[in-house]
């Protein structure tokens, strides 16, 4: 559809781009990402054929960009430009209707139905038909863009170009314009052509984009390609962290400002910061800390200043345990959502915990265990789901900077050690008589104060891995021994 080679030129006799080549698709949404001063805007200055080039060349649909007309340019491309203004206080209607002179003709234009049925539907598809009789002038920045974005679109084009199109807009609006973008793109074969200063909306609906710098092309691939960290930070030269989003297979940048200080100090998340009661075990964290759970609140990962297992009766059922939990936290004067929450029948008296320091970092384990309902995971078809009481819950607090390959190497190497020590005392698989491995409901939480020491790896033989392997296998065989004893003495 758009064909660059070569493209060169400027702003009298001062060169910002130099040699830019790429292919543009037919119905392809394409993002152009850079900082300040990288050559964006002047790039599509060119593209749209308001500024001339040195050298290079642009062909649209085969036909080179100088070969066309003013009007027939008009035809085929439509601009909504970063800042726009109108010299005259045209009606909303009035000013998407000017999207329509491109195609008319003659001395004196006439307004066909055609006409009005395209100003019409988009002004509906941007969301500005019920005030299309508002003058322009009167209307919010955010408005205003949806209007300019359906005069353009009232254009009829092939190609769309957007210089930072969501500047002026609130979230939603951001969404519905960038959601009719990709729509139009799919449906239509629109092919739209953005500037983005948002990383983040351009990996989410850019089909590909072009990473600029100091005017030249960097990198031209899907996004998860030109999003990489180290490229990224390298281009915009500030500290930047990628990660999943939630909910789509698309990649997001997240800035990371620098830490002084408070922020620095290093922080020991041990005892002196952990309750125990009849009815609760609960730490409280005095800043946040990064965590990874498997909690009935704050599962997943994110962060969280408060921990708290709880003790439910043997028959506990409920059905909506994340609700129950979460008003249960409120009503003890908890934030459920800066909460990890879990539950355990275990007696909470029961509970083992040990810190264990390294030279420049610590790991503090705290464990309660119960094994009413151990399972053998490798024979766990053999059983049929049930609630009986069990749980071992594991509470392991690292106070170090965790790399994220370092929370998944500490959930393994807790697991190896909680298995050994369940081996180690010999607790049965009462349904197929072998040893078991832990329980149906065991619950896990690793959690770091991400300050001081950098810990890239938490395997079995690494520095963090080996005090996470001693400290949870020695609380699992206390909390399971101080267990049965006080079974016994019931």
């Amino acid at each position: 559809m758009l064909e660059v080679k070569g493209l060169t030129g400027g702003y009298h006799n001062k060169a910002v781009l130099d040699s830019v080549s790429f292919d543009v698709h037919k119905g392809e949404l394409f993002g152009i990402l850079g900082p300040n001063g990288s050559g964006k805007t002047t790039l599509l200055s060119m593209l749209s054929g308001v500024l001339d080039y040195k050298g290079g060349s642009v062909r649209i649909s085969g036909r080179d960009l100088k070969d066309y007309s003013s009007k027939q340019l008009a035809q085929v491309i439509a601009v909504l430009p970063q800042h726009s203004s109108l010299a005259f206080s045209y009606t909303v209607k009035e000013t998407v209707s000017l999207g329509r002179y491109a195609h008319q003709s003659g001395w004196f234009h006439s307004w066909s139905a055609e006409d009005e049925s395209n100003v019409q539907r988009v002004m509906e598809q941007t969301g500005v038909a019920d005030f299309q009789d508002l003058h322009f002038d009167r209307l919010s920045g955010g408005e205003r863009q949806r209007v300019l974005l359906a005069q353009a679109l009232a254009q009829e084009p092939e190609i769309l170009f957007l210089d930072e199109p969501t500047n002026h807009l609130d979230l939603s609006y951001q969404k519905d314009l960038l959601d009719l973008m990709r729509k139009m793109a799919k449906e239509q074969k629109l092919t739209v052509i953005s500037i983005f200063h948002d990383l983040n909306l351009a990996g989410l609906y850019c089909d590909r984009l072009m990473l600029l710098e100091k005017g030249r092309i960097q990198v031209v691939d899907v996004p998860n390609e030109v999003l990489q960290q180290e490229r990224i930070q390298g281009v915009y030269h500030t500290t930047i962290e990628k990660h999943p989003h939630p909910a789509l297979p698309k990649p997001q940048m997240f800035i990371v400002p620098e830490k002084h200080g408070q922020d620095t100090i290093p922080l020991e998340i041990d005892d002196s910061y952990l309750t125990v009661g009849f009815e609760m075990i609960q730490l409280k964290s005095p800043i946040p800390l990064r965590t990874m759970s498997s909690g009935v609140t704050g599962s997943g990962t994110g962060w969280h200043k408060y921990f708290v297992n709880r003790h439910v009766h043997h028959g506990y059922d409920c059905e909506d345990h994340h609700v129950e939990m979460a008003d249960y936290l409120t009503t003890h004067g908890f934030e459920p959502q800066e909460t990890v929450g879990m539950m355990t029948a275990v007696f909470l008296d029961t509970v083992a915990s040990k810190l264990l320091r390294a030279e420049d970092f610590s790991v503090f384990i705290i464990v309660t265990a119960g094994v009413g309902n151990a399972i053998d995971a490798s024979l766990a078809d053999r059983h049929s789901w049930s609630s009986a009481p069990g749980t071992i819950n594991t509470w392991i607090f690292v106070n170090g900077h965790l790399a994220e390959e370092a929370y998944i190497h500490s959930i393994v190497t807790a697991t190896e050690a909680k298995v050994k020590a369940l081996h180690d005392l010999h607790v049965m698989d009462k349904v197929t008589n072998t040893c078991a491995t832990g329980t149906s409901t065991d619950s896990m939480l690793i959690a770091a104060t991400q300050r001081g020491a950098k810990l890239q790896y938490a395997g079995t033989i690494t520095p963090l891995g080996k005090l996470i392997s001693r400290g949870v296998y020695d609380c699992t065989v206390e909390a399971l021994t101080n267990n049965r004893k006080r079974i016994e003495e019931l």
